[in-house]
């Protein structure tokens, strides 16, 4: 039985290296990949990769610095899903995510989740870099690595499989002091599988460079990271989290090279979106704000940009974080009159209108946008939001409500609506919405004190109490599915 609570399993650290020592232990013939479409099914169903993934994105949003950002959410499942459209064996919708973390890294887990440090986007120099890292983690899951991983594991070790998965949540959290607990439970199993694992990192990087050629994007994109990351870290003496949880031996990146090269590069433009989510990471999430106005002057003023809106777009967030407001309404409102669309403006502008109080304002360009974009989470969230702090909460309620039924899973949402509630007064409805909050951070216990409290608030309301009593129902039948996993 695997136990979840403390577990989070991850495609990518599968990959990873024990020690030297057990290396010399491997035998040649570990090296064998089993078939693909057979192996796997016996350890783990789709269905249950489905389940265990989506409680793995569970802790993850209780336990890291989740990014909950619309429009780089917006972003990196655009990128993302333009590869899944072209991928063999996909076998669920994938959910991609940011995370806070300067460290250069990305993993995938069960389910078709993949996370990206927003290091990596703001160290990558092209949108094909990028995306060249995230077809890989993409491979990783059409491939199922990680149930191929744990049918070769259950067939030599079945009762250090336990172990094994238990080390891989802190490895997946801090691959640096991971690495030694994962290192002890596979010496202590005498389980090494490392050529094993390294084989899946060249079948990821095969299928992964075909499939950044097939959606589009500069198969060179792939060896050109390898040379990026390898520049950054050239005279530091700490590796990037990166290599711990994906080895990179020299005939790793020859191959990139070759098969890059085999499919014909395409040199492609700058790309608006991905300078502009570069853009926003700097200026809202890294450094301080003088000196990221300093950064964008500087950048501006020697023309040391890839794409000029992009660095005006940094300039102004750097302003807005200044409190400089007006300064970034009137940068902002230039750069969305010339690209009228584009939501990393619209969201931008929308809050800096909130700072000022000029919600007639923002409410006039959002009530727009969402007609023509309906359930765009960037838009409504954006609009919801300017309607709650302009006290049109009747409003505010009906497109989050609108919007949740069919978004279940959308944590801002969810986060919006209870403060929507709270403002109303709105006792029961305000704890039953932050009982959905607590859910989507795994934390069924406190989700159900949260519905049974808010019972308490019920008056005349029969077909409340009856959502209620089923919800809190589901809450605990998904803790009891949690512990038979």
């Amino acid at each position: 039985m695997l136990n979840l609570k403390p577990l989070v399993l991850s495609c990518a650290l599968s990959t990873l290296i024990a020690t030297n020592a057990l290396a010399a232990e491997i035998s040649s013939d570990k090296n064998k990949l089993p078939e693909i479409g057979s192996a796997g099914f016996s350890v783990l169903s789709i269905e249950k990769e489905r389940q265990i993934g989506g409680e793995m994105m569970r802790q993850i949003r209780a336990s890291q610095p989740v990014l909950n950002d619309p429009v780089l959410t917006e972003y990196i499942n655009d990128l993302g899903n333009r590869m899944v459209r072209n991928a063999n064996d996909v076998n669920y919708s994938f959910e991609f995510f940011v995370i806070q973390n300067e460290e250069l890294n990305a993993f995938a887990f069960f389910g078709g989740h993949i996370a990206v440090h927003s290091g990596l986007i703001t160290t990558t120099k092209t949108e094909s870099e990028l995306a060249s890292v995230i077809a890989h983690e993409i491979s990783h899951v059409t491939q199922r690595h990680l149930a191929r991983r744990l049918e070769a594991q259950s067939k030599s070790q079945p009762l250090a499989m336990a172990g094994l998965i238990s080390s891989v949540l802190l490895a997946l959290v801090n691959p640096s002091v991971g690495i030694a607990a994962l290192s002890t439970t596979m010496a202590a199993s005498k389980q090494a599988g490392i050529n094993y694992t390294r084989g899946n990192e060249k079948e990821a990087d095969r299928v992964g460079i075909m499939l950044l050629a097939n959606s589009g994007f500069n198969p060179q994109g792939a060896p050109d990271f390898f040379a990026t990351m390898a520049a950054k870290y050239r005279y530091k003496s700490k590796p990037p989290a990166m290599l711990l949880t994906h080895p990179l031996p020299e005939s790793r990146i020859s191959d990139a090279r070759l098969r890059a090269q085999s499919l014909s590069p395409r040199p492609l433009a700058p790309n608006l979106q991905f300078e502009l989510a570069k853009a926003r990471i700097k200026a809202r999430y890294e450094s301080d704000a003088l000196r990221n106005i300093t950064y964008f002057e500087d950048i501006l003023n020697k023309k040391r940009y890839a794409v000029e809106s992009a660095a005006k777009y940094g300039l102004a967030l750097a302003h807005y974080e200044n409190k400089d407001y007006q300064f970034a309404i009137t940068l902002l409102s230039e750069l969305l009159a010339q690209d009228d669309k584009n939501l990393f403006y619209v969201d931008a502008l929308t809050d800096a209108y909130i700072s000022v109080k000029a919600f007639d304002k923002a409410i006039s360009m959002l009530a727009e946008l969402n007609l023509l974009m309906p359930n765009n989470q960037v838009v409504t969230l954006n609009y919801a939001n300017v309607l709650q702090e302009a006290a049109k909460l009747s409003e505010a309620e009906v497109v989050l409500q609108d919007f949740i039924t069919l978004n279940p899973r959308n944590f801002i949402a969810h986060d919006l609506l209870t403060t929507v509630y709270r403002k109303q007064n709105k006792k029961a409805l305000m704890h039953a919405s932050k009982a959905e909050v607590f859910a989507l951070l795994g934390a069924y216990p406190k989700a159900v004190d949260e519905l049974q409290t808010g019972y308490n608030f019920v008056e005349e309301n029969p077909l409340l109490k009856k959502r209620m009593k089923g919800r809190i129902l589901q809450l605990q039948a998904q803790q009891e599915k949690l512990k038979r996993l």
